[in-house]
């Protein structure tokens, strides 16, 4: 299968929202693939479904309602973000497949560090002795895909004390720096997008210039 990577370097997350939400309803049944690879300004963004209550104090970092799934979470500066804007049945895969993969990708990844994760069957993710460090919330519509994963690197934590991260009270967060003394964000999404590709079955890649020109998909 082919796969579009788009890098968007550090961006605000409104935009890149609005965007996915076009590239998604104005795809069709010829449209490729596509991961967008972003660090976001700091945001709490609040599923479909989340409770307001999970967000206890965000002080000056805006709340964005969004319609993936899951609960309230965090982006911000050291965090990699990936969107993976799919058409599920072109692997003849469903929502829980997909997501399973995802989780695989990452603990992949860590492994390739020397980090030992985890997923849980009652909590998308990736943990570590318990605490969270990769968080999942994707929107299925027709069978396509949008939202993606978050991986903690190296980041200021702080914020997640603001809110019940996923809707967990008291659920730790952790990240990669805690376990590497140097960690290097296009290091670590080189690794990811391969092991994604590798999981979720594309064989074709291709990087599509950086720029702004995803904000008129």
């Amino acid at each position: 299968m082919k796969l579009n990577v788009r890098y968007l370097g550090r961006q605000p997350y409104e935009p890149v929202f609005e965007a996915m939400k076009a590239f998604s309803a104005g795809r069709d049944e010829q449209t490729v693939d596509e991961f967008w690879l972003v660090e976001h300004d700091p945001v709490f963004t609040l599923g479909q479904a989340g409770k307001p209550e999970h967000v206890l104090a965000p002080g000056d970092i805006p709340v964005v309602r969004v319609d993936r799934g899951g609960q309230v979470t965090y982006h911000g500066p050291g965090q990699l973000v990936v969107y993976l804007l799919m058409d599920v049945r072109r692997s003849g895969s469903g929502p829980r497949k997909v997501v399973s993969a995802i989780e695989s990708a990452i603990i992949k990844v860590l492994s390739s560090y020397g980090v030992e994760s985890c997923a849980r069957p009652d909590a998308p993710g990736v943990y570590i002795d318990g605490a969270k460090i990769a968080a999942l919330g994707l929107r299925f519509r027709q069978m396509k895909s949008y939202h993606g994963l978050s991986f903690n690197l190296d980041m200021d934590l702080e914020p997640f004390a603001r809110i019940n991260p996923c809707g967990y009270q008291g659920l730790q967060v952790t990240q990669l720096r805690e376990f590497r003394n140097s960690v290097q964000w296009d290091e670590v999404s080189n690794r990811l997008l391969e092991c994604l590709m590798e999981e979720l079955g594309y064989n074709e890649r291709t990087d599509l210039p950086t720029g702004t020109t995803w904000l008129n998909l």
